[in-house]
């Protein structure tokens, strides 16, 4: 298989088997027949288009049918250019999916007992448990880490062991189609966070969709209030007992964040190429004009040096390999180089750059919004120098 898309100079998907090709190759065309139809009007709207959703769910994307039948577990090079694919047509789409594949997932997959983890993977796999992760909050986004303010006090109802949870979040994608949240509040006895899967209709959740976003408007971002929200233990992740578990799960998280960087950076550089191949001015193709091809080349350097990087990220982590400055480093030079490449694909485009209809304007009002979640690239850039200086800036 050479070249399945034109953003892949150098032949990443050639890495995959054969049978993880086929399944990308057919979420490819559900994507283009059933999805992308649907985006441009949902963008405008600023809704989510719910007519998608059974097709990705149908797709079972998380465990393919075909890898079962191979024989083959899905691999992080997979999982990571399943989030390619879905960002390269639209980074809204590729957000809300991982919000289900990656963030709710992987805190389960982590920060669950064993049991919990048996017992609810296969349905966050086949999104018959929907979930999202609920972290930031009003008034603390990068400094999270000690000023995390919703608090949780164990307390008995009933003669059942639980917990009582008050407090507030925002920028919550997806929190309003979930059935859970994968809610992060501080434990008043030991003053450490933990992580309680708390229903989506339970008494005292209360969730408010924000408005007037002008990046990722596909996505339904909320904000959440907790008012005496009751949770039994049972509901609580047994292995998040510190702010340290919580970090274990955000530096693989932003792996995830890089893949959709690059994807959505194919999708930029991708959709100039249509353009300028295809409009003309001064009697010739606008992609025939140096300064134009220049510009192209750039944009292609960016999506090929960002797969490579996090190609090579996926493999060491798939190795074993987990620090914090290694997926920090992806995310921050990602979403730098899409922030670049879909302001040279506007620019190519020139005033039509603007204009939904040929896609690049999503992608240049997109990147602002991934160029912030999942860590600014500030304190991305802080965790990757403290690790090669070994002194740390944060304080």
């Amino acid at each position: 298989m050479s070249h399945p898309v034109p953003s892949d100079l150098y032949g990443t998907f050639n890495l995959l088997t054969p049978s993880e090709q086929q399944v990308l190759g057919g979420l490819r065309e559900l994507l283009q027949t059933q999805v992308k139809p649907h985006v441009n009007g949902a963008w405008e709207a600023g809704e989510f288009p719910e007519q998608i959703l059974a097709p990705l769910i149908e797709a079972r994307l998380m465990d393919p049918p075909e890898l079962k039948e191979a024989g083959i577990k899905p691999t992080g090079l997979y999982e990571g250019l399943r989030n390619f694919e879905l960002a390269r047509l639209d980074a809204s789409v590729a957000t809300f999916y991982n919000a289900q594949s990656g963030l709710f997932r992987t805190v389960v997959k982590l920060g669950g007992s064993e049991e919990q983890h048996r017992e609810l993977d296969p349905k966050i796999a086949d999104f018959s448990l929907k979930g999202v992760f609920a972290l930031t909050e009003p008034e603390h986004g990068s400094d999270i880490a000690g000023g995390l303010a919703a608090s949780a006090v164990a307390e008995s109802v009933g003669g059942v062991s639980g917990w009582r949870i008050n407090g507030a979040k925002r920028w919550i994608g997806g929190a309003s189609q979930a059935d859970v949240l994968a809610l992060f509040a501080r434990d008043q006895a030991d003053q450490q966070v933990k992580c309680f899967l708390v229903p989506t209709d339970a008494q005292g959740v209360k969730i408010t969709k924000i408005t007037g976003k002008t990046s990722l408007r596909i996505m339904q971002n909320a904000d959440i209030e907790l008012v005496d929200v009751w949770v039994p233990e049972s509901a609580r992740l047994q292995r998040i007992n510190s702010f340290a578990d919580v970090a274990a799960c955000l530096r693989t998280m932003r792996s995830d964040v890089a893949w959709i960087a690059a994807g959505a950076m194919a999708g930029a550089y991708e959709a100039a190429l249509r353009y300028t191949t295809q409009r003309t001015q001064f009697g010739k193709p606008l992609a025939g004009f140096q300064l134009v091809q220049e510009k192209l080349a750039r944009m292609l350097g960016n999506v090929t040096a960002s797969l490579a990087l996090v190609t090579r990220l996926t493999q060491q982590q798939e190795s074993g390999i987990y620090k914090d400055e290694n997926s920090a480093l992806a995310k921050m030079f990602t979403a730098r180089m899409l922030r670049e490449t879909a302001a040279l694909a506007r620019e190519v485009c020139g005033g039509n750059g603007i204009v939904l209809e040929n896609d690049v304007a999503r992608f240049h009002a997109d990147a602002e919004a991934i160029y912030s979640y999942e860590g600014t690239h500030e304190i991305n850039a802080l965790i990757v120098a403290r690790a090669a200086t070994g002194i740390s800036a944060f304080k």
